[in-house]
């Protein structure tokens, strides 16, 4: 009758843990990742990797599970890797990184792709844009326009194939009282542009003709001398019609402008200067003849933590996208912790929001916005103002 009794119980443990352990596994989230593994781009999927590593390392949580595929940044093998991923039932994929391998997954279903993008553009209806979008920006610089009172800004933005992008998130962030110029990158136009839009021409004219009134004015001859030395100081004569200069440029390109800007004796200490989100470019922080400038950020410290953690776990420094791929885990995660797993992929229609290293994600309408910081440059120095 033991012996019976025992081999029951032990029938009974058998059939328990295969209940628990598939009813484990049932209840597992799986996060499927298309990244490039492979060709060029395999450092920046290295990283994403690593980095959503230390995201399941911080949930500490046995119930995650991520699977890597390889997109080799080409759009065919994005597309062979999704299918692969949608046969293992999973329907939540971080990835892919970059907005031309996005081109087939609408062929996908049954699973919503978090792409590291931040094109909003032309992308398939399963396809979230989680990267910092112009729209995130705009928003962000918009707050401060507003909490400064500015009244005349001018928009300037590079003939590039982000134009869609930019007119998109002037509309979304309901930006007033500008106007919008697309300058030329090649630097001689530039210039000649940046003149026309700052009046520079009339401006220097206009000291000539000011120094021509004051010689033949009956003036005391010293108040002349005086009044003339004073204006061959000065390059221009005249206001400006704008208060603020948004940018929406990086890298040398940018720097470009803010020079095309002080050539025609535009100040950034006279006029407020905003640039899109720049990464704390250390570069741009050096040029201190070119500040201060403005821009929008992910939030300083927070970058700055997740860089040494990374740095220490792995021994190398981050990409930004790794970053935002850490982020994502913990969303994900978020949202999956009191909603059915196998409904996560409509939890992005529903408004809602996070709070991860970057900022605060803001979620509706399969849309994916962020709250961002804002900073000065100035003096070589970064300074937060909200």
């Amino acid at each position: 009758m033991i012996k019976i009794f025992k081999k029951l119980s032990f029938i009974f443990l058998i059939f328990s843990s295969i209940f628990f352990n598939s009813y484990a596994e049932e209840k597992k989230l799986r996060i499927g990742m298309l990244v490039p593994m492979t060709g060029d781009d395999k450092k920046i999927g290295q990283q994403i990797i690593k980095a959503t590593r230390m995201a399941l390392k911080d949930i500490n949580s046995i119930n995650i599970e991520i699977i890597p595929k390889d997109t080799g940044s080409d759009p065919t093998l994005a597309l062979k890797a999704a299918k692969e991923i949608q046969q293992m039932g999973i329907n939540i994929v971080i990835g892919p990184v970059f907005y031309k391998s996005l081109i087939y997954l609408d062929e996908v279903e049954n699973i919503t792709f978090l792409s590291l993008t931040n094109k909003t553009i032309d992308i398939p209806n399963n396809i979230i844009s989680s990267g910092i979008n112009a729209t995130s920006q705009l928003v962000t610089i918009k707050k401060f326009i507003d909490l400064n009172e500015f009244k005349k800004t001018i928009f300037l933005s590079p003939k590039v194939d982000y134009d869609k992008e930019i007119k998109k998130a002037i509309n979304k962030s309901n930006l007033k009282n500008f106007k919008h110029y697309v300058y030329d990158t090649e630097p001689t136009k530039l210039t000649k542009q940046i003149e026309k839009i700052t009046n520079y021409k009339i401006r220097k004219q206009n000291v000539i003709d000011e120094i021509k009134r004051i010689e033949n004015s009956d003036l005391d001859e010293n108040d002349k001398k005086r009044r003339i030395e004073k204006l061959k100081k000065r390059y221009t004569l005249g206001n400006l019609n704008f208060d603020t200069i948004i940018i929406a440029d990086f890298d040398e390109s940018l720097k470009s402008v803010i020079t095309s800007l002080l050539y025609t004796d535009v100040s950034p200490k006279s006029k407020k200067i905003i640039t899109f989100n720049q990464w704390f470019d250390k570069s741009l922080i050096k040029e201190k003849t070119l500040q201060p400038i403005y821009y929008p950020s992910i939030n300083k410290e927070n970058l700055e933590s997740f860089k040494k953690k990374f740095n220490k776990e792995f021994d190398e420094h981050p990409n930004h996208l790794a970053l935002l791929s850490y982020d994502l885990v913990g969303l994900i995660y978020y949202l999956s912790i009191e909603n059915d797993i196998s409904e996560i992929n409509t939890l992005f229609k529903k408004k809602n929001s996070f709070k991860g290293k970057i900022g605060i994600f803001d979620i509706q309408n399969n849309k994916i916005n962020h709250r961002l910081s804002f900073y000065q440059i100035n003096d070589g120095n970064v300074k937060e103002i909200f």
